[in-house]
């Protein structure tokens, strides 16, 4: 044991010896080999980061490659009607009505392949000038025999073009993410299953933003959607690729999803009608959204369409048995067509501004004019005045989706290539609070509004600020029902925003949204109706536009929409939850007002 304990001994002095004498010769090395693991290190990070970002993009060239192998597959299809020498009655099919269309189908004058191939024709035609197609859907040519020997729906033989979001079986729906490359869907929506009973035809998907966010149609993996009535400006966001094929005349019906303004907006801005039901009207099973799970604002599908009938007519399609069959969360509530045809006179509230954004000339001119020719059609308009839209917007709307909404959408878009019309937003939402709430204060001198939005895209802090959110939600919604009935209003009359931005401005300008996005948190049904064009004597008087802050945001509203003359103008109608027969009633109105005076 002595002489173990004394090698022991000999050799920690041997070591120590050692130590002591070489240590100025150790050290360079520790820390050359330090130095040496941490370039290591990162060397290895950068080049997995090379090597995810070039798997990336051959899952984009993949994507590309097989949207063209779909296309030509399409243009394959829209062969047979040459051959069968119908491709006379092209032109004379795209120039019908939905109605028109809708009779001639049920009576048999037309048939569904007939149909079919001359939208398909004309939305390939479509596609080469707006790129606003996604993916073709190849069962709609078995769709089209079965057709022929089944009881016919309300959309017997009405070809469809769908929403990239909303799933079809066996395609992708991508949202413009990579997450959600190769991962076809199992089984089509509930709306999809409820059109196919009804008798319609989806034919194609269409483009939207990347993560759906944004007023611009663009995304890494399919591109640039353009505007129909000028290529420089965007057909708007996020069912851009609807609205634009569409007003295009490449489809007669689409369906979009609607969280913020995205089937108004792009309707409004491509010159066409687009309706937002109350949330849960319809189902959105087999809907991706762009932040799933949030209660604030709520999702709703819609349809988009050249004219009000046509919603009306696909709304009264959906409102069936079946769709209250395939998923019991949707209250079984038939389309009323009582309130719909109704001639009764009707008492509008309207307003001009929100009161966050100071609307343009133009739109200031679409909403009275729309206002004097209901008046003079025997309607009472009275004016309205928002309730704490400054509270809403920032306190409710933006504190609500950036609690979650900025983690949500930072994991979807991890590792993703992002499209530049989203990197303000996700440069923001990437801040950490603390530096929002000093970026706030320094900003407070300059835009009171820029900084009290930045301030509360913080969020909720604890699970008990959440519960008082919720109840300030309900609380204000409430109040502005009560505000709304002590008006004695039936409907209400406001604007849409447009026209068209220029191409690059959408992602500057999420907050335009206000307008849009307040009868999201209300769960209001609202729509959008074109009225008129942008007038040379609009663009005179853009130019003493400054906006309420004559801040970034103003003086980019002020370019986006500049040089627009002779683009589309729409206005917005609104209704109570569950009065959604009621708000397309005055949206059929509207129209009819407008086009009485065009001697339409």
């Amino acid at each position: 044991m002595i002489t173990t304990e004394r090698r022991s001994l000999s050799a920690r002095g041997l070591f120590t010896m050692f130590w002591a004498q070489d240590e100025l010769l150790l050290k360079p090395h520790i820390y050359q080999i330090v130095f040496g693991s941490v370039c290591g290190g990162a060397a290895l990070l950068l080049l997995s980061r090379w090597m995810e970002r070039r798997s990336y993009q051959a899952k984009i060239r993949k994507a590309r490659s097989n949207r063209e192998k779909a296309l030509r597959e399409m243009e394959r299809a829209a062969m047979d009607l040459e051959e069968s020498k119908q491709s006379g009655v092209v032109e004379s099919i795209l120039s019908l009505s939905l109605h028109e269309l809708h009779e001639k189908l049920q009576r048999g004058v037309l048939t569904p392949d007939s149909v079919l191939h001359a939208y398909m024709k004309k939305a390939l035609e479509v596609n080469k000038q707006l790129n606003c197609l996604t993916d073709f859907l190849p069962d709609c040519r078995t769709q089209v025999q079965d057709a022929q020997v089944k009881q016919k729906g309300l959309l017997y033989g009405i070809p469809v073009s769908i929403k990239d979001n909303i799933d079809y079986k066996g395609h992708d729906s991508t949202c413009g993410l990579r997450k959600f490359l190769n991962w076809p869907a199992t089984k089509d929506s509930v709306v999809v299953q409820v059109l196919k009973k009804q008798g319609a035809v989806p034919f194609v998907k269409t483009n939207l933003p990347q993560s759906l966010l944004s007023y611009e149609c663009s995304n890494p993996i399919f591109g640039q959607t353009v505007n129909p009535h000028d290529a420089k400006r965007t057909s708007g966001g996020s069912s851009g690729g609807e609205a634009a094929l569409i007003a295009a005349g490449g489809s007669i019906l689409g369906i979009g999803s609607d969280i913020g303004g995205s089937v108004r907006v792009p309707a409004s801005f491509c010159g066409i009608c687009g309706f937002k039901p109350t949330g849960k009207r319809l189902s959105y099973k087999g809907l991706k959204m762009s932040v799933p799970g949030q209660k604030f604002v709520e999702t709703a599908i819609g349809p988009l369409a050249r004219d009000v009938d046509s919603l009306a007519l696909c709304m009264k399609a959906l409102l069936c048995e079946d769709m209250f069959y395939l998923d019991s969360t949707v209250p079984p509530l038939p389309f009323n067509d009582e309130v719909y045809s109704s001639s009764k006179p009707l008492r509008i509230g309207y307003y001009e501004s929100d009161g966050l954004w100071i609307p343009l000339p133009c739109m200031k001119r679409a909403i009275m004019e729309t206002k004097q020719l209901l008046e003079e059609a025997g309607h009472t308009l009275v004016p309205f005045t928002p309730l704490k839209p400054s509270y809403a917007f920032k306190e409710l709307v933006i504190k609500g989706l950036g609690s979650a909404g900025s983690t949500v959408i930072l994991e979807k878009l991890k590792g993703d290539i992002i499209d530049p019309n989203l990197k303000d937003l996700l440069y923001v939402y990437k801040m950490p609070p603390v530096i929002k709430k000093i970026m706030s204060f320094l900003l407070k001198p300059f835009s009171r509004r820029m900084a009290d939005i930045l301030k509360n895209l913080c969020g909720i802090g604890s699970v008990s600020e959440l519960w008082k959110h919720q109840t300030a939600v309900e609380a204000y919604c409430e109040e502005y029902v009560n505000l709304w009935k002590s008006k004695k209003l039936d409907v209400l009359l406001c604007p849409a925003l447009g026209p068209a931005f220029s191409l690059g401005y959408a992602g500057k300008l999420t907050v335009s949204s206000s307008s849009k996005i307040i009868f999201n948190l209300l769960n209001f049904p609202a729509g959008v109706v074109p009225v008129g064009m942008v007038t040379e004597k609009d663009e005179e008087e853009l130019k003493d536009y400054v906006g309420y802050c004559n801040d970034f945001w103003d003086r980019s509203f002020k370019k986006a929409v500049s040089g627009a003359v002779g683009l589309p103008l729409a206005v917005q109608c609104v209704a109570l939850p569950w009065q959604d027969e009621l708000c397309l009633r005055f949206m059929k109105e509207v129209e009819r007002v407008v086009q009485k005076k065009k001697g339409i």
